[in-house]
C-alpha cells in the first residue's frame, strides 16, 4: 500500500503554529491530484492544504484543531482507485424525448455541478455588505434567504426577493428568553488582530482630525461616464479609486504622513503602498496596492476588485498584505456615519472613509442639499504634527471636491497655466 503523507506547509515566516478551521473533504473520501483538502488558518492568513496524488483521504487530526508546521495532518492512499467525479443527476428533472437526451443530460449535470459549487463553497450564506445591511435592517437571519451570488454568496437581490414574498414571522430569529451561552475558540487571526489593536493604543501618541467632502462632483462624474468606463475597462467606477488617487497626491505633499519610526529614525517613503481594508468571512484584513501612485483609477478599481474577490474567498495570500505605507478603511459600505480608524502599525497614518448622506450646507451663502461624506484621519503625533495631519485631509478634500486637480499634482489647472 502506497501512503502519502500530507504536511501542513508553512503560511509564512516565524510562523510555527496554525489551525486546522476547515475539512473541505470527508474521512475515507477518494480525492484527486490537486483537489483542497483543508483550510489552515495563521495568525498572518489562511491557506489550503492540497492533495498530492489521487486516493483515499484519512484524516488524522480534527477541524479546530492546533497543530505544528510541518505536522502530519492526513494521509493518501493511492491504491485505492476511483472513478474522477461526476454530477449526479438533479431530482426532479426528467429528460423528455429520445432526440435530447444527450442535450438534457449536459444540462442536468451543468445545474448539478452549479449546485454543488453553491454549496460546497466557502461564501455560501454569506451575505455581501449591501445584503448583510438590509438583513440587519429586517432582522433577517442568513438561513432563510438562499445565495445566488459566487459560492452561494447572498446578494443584495436575494434579501430584496425574499422580502417581496414574504415571511413568516415565527422563523424569524429573536431571542428565545433562555439563559443559554456560545463559547467559542478565538481564532489565530483574531488573537493576532486583538494585539496588534492593543500595541497600537499602547505604542503610539494616536490622535484623529475630521473634515466633511462635498461628493457633488465625483457622483456626476460618475454618473458621466459609469457606463462608458465598466464597457472599457470591465470593472465599475467606485469612490475608493478616487480617494486612492487623491491620498497618493496628498502625500507627496505631505511625506511625513506617509513616513513611519524604525527605532530612532524615520523612514519616508518615496512610494506610495496603500493598504485597503477588507472585510473577510473570517475578520478584517488589509490587501496592498503596490505603487498606487503611479496607477490609474481604472487600474486601482481593477486591482481592488480582485483583492477584495479574493479576500471574500478566503483565497488572499501573505504577499497581498505584506508592507503598506498608508491604509485607507471604507466603514461607510456598513452605515457608518462617523468613526475613528486604528492605525494599522508600523505605518503612521489611516484614513476613514463614511457613508453619504445628503445634507444641508451653505455654498455662497445659499442653503442647499449636498451628498456629503466625513473623513477621518487617525496618525501618530510623534511623526506627524498638526500641520502635516490638517494639511494632508484639507488637500484630500479639495481634491475630491475638485477631481481635476488630481491631473496636476493636486494644483489648481488655471493656477499652472497662468503661472502661479
Amino acid at each position: 500500500m502506497a501512503t502519502i503523507e500530507m504536511k501542513v506547509p508553512s503560511p509564512g515566516e516565524s510562523v510555527t503554529e496554525v489551525t486546522i478551521s476547515r475539512w473541505i473533504v470527508k474521512d475515507g473520501d477518494y480525492v484527486e491530484k490537486d483537489q483542497e483538502l483543508a483550510e489552515i488558518e495563521s495568525d498572518k492568513a489562511t491557506l489550503t492544504i492540497n492533495a498530492e496524488d489521487n486516493g483515499a483521504v484519512k484524516l488524522l487530526v480534527p477541524e479546530g484543531e492546533t497543530v505544528k508546521v510541518g505536522q502530519v495532518v492526513c494521509s493518501i492512499d493511492t491504491s485505492v482507485k476511483g472513478e474522477t467525479k461526476k454530477a449526479a443527476a438533479v431530482p426532479g428533472v426528467v429528460k423528455e424525448g429520445a432526440g435530447a437526451g444527450t442535450s438534457g443530460a449536459k444540462m442536468v449535470e451543468k445545474e448539478a455541478v452549479s449546485r454543488k459549487v453553491m454549496s460546497d463553497g466557502y461564501s455560501n450564506g454569506i451575505p455581501s455588505p449591501a445584503a448583510k445591511k438590509i438583513m440587519e435592517e429586517n432582522k433577517i437571519s442568513s438561513e432563510k434567504v438562499s445565495g445566488t451570488g459566487k459560492g452561494g454568496r447572498i446578494t443584495k437581490g436575494d434579501v430584496l426577493g425574499a422580502l417581496s414574498n414574504g415571511f413568516d414571522a415565527r422563523q424569524l430569529k429573536s431571542w428565545n428568553g433562555g439563559r443559554q451561552e456560545d463559547r467559542q475558540k478565538m481564532s489565530p487571526l483574531r488573537k493576532k488582530l486583538a494585539q496588534r489593536l492593543v500595541a497600537v493604543k499602547n505604542t503610539t501618541a494616536m490622535l484623529t482630525t475630521f473634515n466633511e467632502v462635498d461628493m457633488s462632483q465625483i457622483y456626476a462624474l460618475r454618473a458621466k461616464y459609469k457606463d462608458r468606463f465598466k464597457e472599457q475597462y470591465g470593472t465599475s467606477l467606485g469612490f475608493m479609486s478616487f480617494f486612492t488617487k487623491a491620498v497618493t497626491e496628498a502625500l507627496f505633499q505631505f511625506p511625513a504622513v506617509n513616513a513611519m519610526i524604525d527605532g530612532e529614525e524615520l523612514i519616508y517613503h518615496q512610494y506610495c503602498d496603500i493598504g485597503i481594508a477588507v472585510s473577510a468571512p473570517k475578520g478584517l484584513v488589509v490587501p496592498v496596492l503596490r505603487n498606487a501612485e503611479g496607477m490609474s483609477l481604472a487600474e486601482i478599481e481593477a486591482e481592488i476588485k480582485l483583492l477584495a474577490i479574493k479576500a471574500r474567498d478566503n483565497k488572499i495570500e501573505l504577499k497581498d498584505m505584506e508592507g503598506g505605507t498608508f491604509t485607507i478603511t471604507n466603514g461607510g459600505v456598513f452605515g457608518s456615519l462617523m468613526s475613528t480608524p486604528i492605525i494599522n502599525p508600523p505605518q503612521s497614518a489611516i484614513l476613514g472613509m463614511h457613508n453619504v448622506v445628503d445634507r444641508p450646507v451653505a455654498v455662497n451663502g445659499q442653503v442647499v442639499i449636498r451628498p456629503m461624506m466625513y473623513v477621518a484621519l487617525s496618525y501618530d503625533h510623534r511623526i506627524i504634527d498638526g500641520r502635516e495631519s490638517v494639511g494632508f485631509l484639507v488637500k484630500v478634500k479639495e481634491m475630491c471636491e475638485n477631481p481635476l486637480k488630481m491631473l496636476f499634482k493636486g494644483k489648481d489647472p488655471q493656477d499652472i497655466l497662468l503661472g502661479l
